[in-house]
C-alpha cells in the first residue's frame, strides 16, 4: 500500500517521487528494469530544468556532474542564450544516466521506496483508489494506492491499460545513435550542419567515456521496424550510406534507434491515473527537449497531487495539470516537427535554412526561440492581469528580516509562498486560515522591474502568491481591497481555509 505509485524510474518518475516526498506523501516507485541503465541517452538540461533543481536546493549536485555552456540551437542553427534573464543562462551537459543516479540518490534520502524488476501489467480503479498488478521476481501481486502516475516511457503500459489514446504524426525518418570506438575518426567534430548530406545526416563527437565517440545518423523517408534489432553493423551501414565511410567503427557501448514520430496522449488524467513525461508525449529529440519536458511535468504535477492526497485541495485541482502541461507539450511537438523539416536534405531546405539563419540574427527572433528552447518562456493560462501571472518567478535577490536571500531559496521545501515585497497591511490577516500550508515571507527587492524572456521588463508587483513549482498564481491588484482576491486565489489553489 502506498499513497502514490509511480511507474517508471526515469528522470520524470524520480523527479515526481522527490516532489511528492518533500510534502510527506508515501511514494512507491516501480521500475521494470533490474538495474539503472548505464546508457547515456539524453544529453543535457536546459535553463528552466536547472532552475527547478535550484528551487529545491540540489542544483549544485548536478552542476558538479556535468559541464555548462551557452549551447542552444534551432535545427542546429545556433541561438545566443547568454543574455537570457536567468541565473542559469546555459545548458548543462549531463547524460541522462547521471541525472537518474542523482535523482535516485535524492529520492532515497527523502524516503522514497523503489522496487526494481517490477513491471506493471494491469490496473483497475474505483472511487477511492487504484489497484496495480505487478509482475516481479517473487511472482504476481496486486498493490493499492490512492493514485497511480505512469512515467513509464513512450510505450507506456499505464497509458495503454487506461485506454488513453496516443495520437499525432507518424515517423518519416529513422535515426540511429551509438557510443562506439572509431579506428578512423574524422579529424574534428562533425556536428550540426557539417553532417548534412544528400542521403541523410550524421554527427560524430566525443562521448563521455575517453576514447569513445557518439555517432548519430538520420535517414529520411526510410522508416525501419521499431522492433527490429539494432547492431553495430546496422550503424555501420547507415554511416556508409550517408557519409561513404563507417570510420572503422567497433566495440559498441550501446546503440539505439528512434524516429520523428510525434504523439501526445489525448488526456493526461483518467480518474486516479495520470501520465507524465514520455508516457504523455513523444517527439524527435530536437534541441534535447524530451527529458526537460518530463521534469517540468513532474514539477507541475507533484505539488498538486500531494495537496489532493493530503486532503488539502479538491481532486479537480488535478485537471489544471492537463490544462497547463498539455498545451506546453503540444507547442514543443510543433517546434520539433519544424526543426526536423529544416534538417531534411535538398536545395529547397538549404535555401530555407539560409533564410532562417538570417532571421535568427535578429534579436527579437533569437530571444523568442531562445526562450522557447530553454522553456523559460512558459506562461500557464491563469487569466488576464499582471504579465507575471502564470509565469515563473525570476530568482530575485531579496532582503528578508533574517538577511539576504534569493527567491528560489524560499521554495526549497516545496511549499507555497506568499511573498510580500512592500509591506501590505492586509496580507497577514488574509492568509491566517492557510498558514498551515502557505508560508508568508516579507522581504524587500531593489528591482523596480522583473525581466522575462520575450516580453522583457514588467513592473515589479507589490506581492505575489507562488506555487511550489515557482509559477505566480496571484498578483496583488493595484486597487484595494486585496484580501478577498487573495483568499479566492488561496482557496482555488490550496484548498479552503482551515477551521478556526
Amino acid at each position: 500500500m502506498a499513497e502514490v505509485i509511480v511507474a517508471g524510474a526515469g528522470p520524470t518518475g524520480l523527479m515526481l517521487a522527490c516532489e511528492l516526498r518533500l510534502t510527506g506523501v508515501d511514494v512507491l516507485v516501480l521500475e521494470r528494469l533490474a538495474a539503472r541503465s548505464g546508457e547515456s541517452r539524453a544529453g543535457g538540461l536546459h535553463a528552466r530544468s536547472v532552475e527547478l533543481l535550484d528551487q529545491r536546493g540540489i542544483v549544485d549536485r548536478f552542476l558538479a556532474a556535468g559541464g555548462t555552456g551557452p549551447f542552444a540551437h534551432f535545427s542546429f542553427l545556433p541561438l545566443d542564450i547568454g543574455d537570457l534573464p536567468t541565473r542559469h543562462p546555459y545548458a548543462l551537459a549531463i547524460h541522462q544516466s547521471r541525472v537518474e543516479r542523482l535523482l535516485e540518490e535524492r529520492a532515497v534520502e527523502l524516503g522514497v521506496r523503489l522496487r526494481r524488476s517490477a513491471e506493471v501489467t494491469g490496473l483497475r480503479q474505483d472511487r477511492t483508489g487504484v489497484e496495480v498488478r505487478v509482475v516481479g521476481a517473487a511472482g504476481t501481486e496486486w498493490l493499492r494506492a490512492d493514485y497511480l502516475v505512469g512515467c513509464d516511457g513512450g510505450r507506456s503500459a499505464v497509458r495503454k491499460l487506461s485506454g488513453i489514446g496516443f495520437h499525432g504524426s507518424p515517423a518519416t525518418l529513422t535515426a540511429l545513435l551509438g557510443d562506439v570506438r572509431l579506428a578512423d575518426p574524422p579529424p574534428g567534430l562533425v556536428f550540426g550542419a557539417e553532417g548534412r548530406r544528400d542521403r541523410g545526416s550524421f554527427m560524430v563527437f566525443p562521448a563521455e567515456q575517453p576514447g569513445v565517440h557518439r555517432v548519430i545518423t538520420m535517414e529520411f523517408d526510410t522508416v525501419a521496424d521499431r522492433d527490429a534489432p539494432v547492431t553495430v553493423e546496422t550503424l555501420r551501414q547507415a554511416c556508409r550510406t550517408i557519409a561513404d565511410t563507417d570510420f572503422g567503427m567497433h566495440s559498441p557501448q550501446w546503440i539505439s534507434s528512434f524516429t520523428d514520430a510525434a504523439r501526445q496522449a489525448d488526456r493526461y488524467r483518467e480518474g486516479r491515473v495520470l501520465l507524465a513525461g514520455d508516457a504523455a508525449h513523444i517527439h524527435f529529440p530536437s534541441s534535447g527537449q524530451g527529458m526537460n519536458l518530463g521534469i517540468q511535468d513532474a514539477a507541475n504535477l507533484g505539488w498538486k497531487l500531494a495537496a489532493v492526497v493530503r486532503g488539502q485541495a479538491p481532486a479537480d485541482l488535478l485537471d489544471t495539470y492537463q490544462a497547463e502541461r498539455h498545451p506546453a507539450a503540444e507547442r514543443m511537438l510543433a517546434s520539433t516537427r519544424a526543426q526536423t523539416a529544416l534538417w531534411r536534405p535538398g536545395a529547397q531546405t538549404d535555401a530555407l535554412r539560409e533564410v532562417f539563419g538570417t532571421l535568427i540574427g535578429f534579436e527579437d527572433v533569437n530571444r523568442h526561440l531562445g526562450g522557447a528552447c530553454t522553456q523559460l518562456d512558459i506562461r500557464y493560462p491563469l487569466g488576464d492581469g499582471h504579465p507575471a501571472l502564470g509565469r515563473r518567478l525570476p530568482d530575485l535577490d531579496l532582503t528578508a528580516p533574517t538577511g539576504r536571500t534569493r527567491a528560489f531559496e524560499l521554495l526549497h521545501a516545496a511549499r507555497p509562498v506568499l511573498l510580500d515585497l512592500t509591506g501590505l497591511p492586509d496580507l497577514r490577516a488574509a492568509i491566517e486560515g492557510w498558514t498551515d500550508r502557505v508560508d508568508l515571507v516579507e522581504a524587500r527587492c531593489d528591482a523596480e522591474h522583473w525581466v522575462y524572456p520575450v516580453i522583457g521588463e514588467v513592473p515589479a508587483p507589490a506581492a505575489v502568491l507562488l506555487r511550489p513549482d515557482g509559477h505566480v498564481a496571484w498578483v496583488a491588484p493595484a486597487s484595494r481591497p486585496i484580501a478577498s482576491a487573495l483568499r479566492a486565489a488561496l482557496t482555488a489553489w490550496f484548498g479552503p481555509a482551515r477551521d478556526r
